[in-house]
């Protein structure tokens, strides 16, 4: 596919799978989304008690809210596995014109649970302690289809490191200028949304108070923002079907067709 190809081929396959995968997004985003509300409702409540006592400000009774911070920021590291795993997983099986349920893509992001984690830690502490943003992108481009190679390929995590290198290899430029339009579109849908939930916002303080307000309004922005999530992961399982075509002169998408059709009787 070409560039505008892989792109119109993301949104359509979002189109034709919305519950699935908004379901996918928006149930394991509720949990974060209640814990941000609750997180950013008790510390704004407990500064405007201080302040409201025209005393000066006493960080250790903020111990209980940055508590439920530390805890959103855990959850946040269980969770994000299983739902890039699990929205990745959904997107391959889409890909190849198999079945696929919430169940099974859970299931499937639990059996990889400790290979995710572990890479999407890995990329979380490289962006950390790089000093140099173009190594880091450097290297993370070449990683890209880490996740689509151990779904489909059914390797481990090493394994597909090595094996999304030489994917990539030769590509890095057409791969990274697809992600780069890929994060153009992400930002250019979350700048309307982010718009409208401060509209939002804005109307709710009218009717309650500002701390409450505020609270609704990141707890919204935690489940709209999963909304946006799968768009990323269904251009890079894409992607990496692209890679493999390209590369190996392959057509997965064909072959896949071909395999499950069903057999002429004798």
């Amino acid at each position: 596919m070409e560039i505008g190809d892989l792109l119109d081929e993301t949104f359509r396959m979002y189109r034709r799978h919305f519950l699935l995968f908004a379901g996918i997004s928006a149930i394991l985003s509720i949990p974060l989304a209640a814990l941000a509300a609750f997180s950013f409702f008790a510390l704004f409540n407990d500064f405007a008690q201080q302040v409201g006592t025209n005393q000066p400000p006493d960080f250790s009774n903020l111990g209980p809210s940055l508590a439920t911070f530390a805890l959103f920021f855990i959850v946040n590291l269980a969770l994000y596995p299983f739902l890039y795993g699990s929205i990745t997983y959904a997107a391959c099986e889409s890909a190849l014109g198999r079945p696929v349920t919430f169940w099974g893509a859970l299931r499937a992001a639990f059996r990889h649970y400790i290979q995710i984690a572990a890479f999407l830690i890995l990329i979380l502490l490289m962006a950390i302690m790089f000093c140099l943003l173009p190594l880091w992108i450097w290297i993370w481009v070449g990683w890209i289809v880490v996740m689509p190679v151990m779904f489909i390929e059914n390797t481990g995590l090493i394994a597909a490191m090595g094996r999304s290198w030489r994917l990539v290899e030769g590509r890095w430029w057409r791969t990274f200028l697809i992600l780069f339009l890929i994060f153009v579109l992400v930002e250019v849908v979350s700048s309307a949304l982010g718009a409208f939930l401060f509209l939002a916002q804005t109307g709710l303080q009218i009717i309650l108070s500002p701390y409450l307000s505020v609270a609704i309004s990141e707890g919204a922005s935690v489940i709209i923002s999963s909304l946006i999530t799968p768009i990323l992961q269904i251009a890079i399982v894409l992607l990496y079907f692209d890679l493999r075509v390209r590369r190996e002169g392959l057509d997965l998408f064909q072959l896949a067709q071909h395999v499950a059709a069903p057999l002429p009787r004798l």
